[in-house]
């Protein structure tokens, strides 16, 4: 009996190691969204820029998106804009989501920053982003012509991310009918 009680700690081990090794090869960035198939939730606000409102999501059909949660507050958003505003010029369709912010500081942000988006609306108290699951920013989402989310990007989007995960899913539903 006593010899059994020196394996124990072993056996533990050898039965936890398969559980370990799984957890290790996890992407710590692939966070399911229940919304990927689904529609862009609907909402009403107001754009950044000025008071004007887009009233639902029906605004993000028609063109493949990218819907960017950010705000000011973000460091990371702050390391992604410069990469939002190169993937803009090479006609890439931004909206953005300011998400939880002061509009104030949204406004001078995207005035001395660049604005890469379409347009951003303005979600001070984050009800959109409770209806699309959004964790915290940055946040990225692909959305299709039908406005249907293909995919959600948690962090940082740079250069890598663009090329191996984005591009290949915004290329395919741009050529998409």
């Amino acid at each position: 009996m006593g010899r059994l009680k020196l394996f124990t700690p072993l056996l533990v081990l050898l039965l936890l190691l398969p559980l370990f090794y799984v957890g290790l090869s996890l992407d710590p960035n692939a966070m399911p969204s229940a919304l990927i198939g689904n529609p862009v939730p609907q909402y009403e606000l107001p754009v950044v820029d000025d008071d004007t409102r887009i009233a639902h999501a029906d605004e993000l059909k028609g063109e493949v998106t990218l819907l960017n949660v950010w705000a000011t507050w973000c460091f990371a958003c702050k390391a992604e804009h410069p990469y939002l505003v190169k993937l803009a010029e090479q006609g890439v369709h931004i909206v953005g989501v300011n998400y939880k912010d002061d509009k104030a500081a949204a406004r001078k942000w995207l005035q001395q920053l660049h604005d890469p988006y379409q347009y951003s609306v303005f979600d001070g108290e984050g009800r959109l982003g409770l209806d699309l699951g959004v964790t915290g920013a940055p946040e990225t989402y692909v959305i299709d012509r039908q406005g249907i989310v293909q995919y959600r990007h948690i962090g940082v989007v740079d250069e890598q991310v663009w090329h191996d995960t984005l591009e290949p899913l915004y290329q395919s539903l741009s050529r998409a009918n």
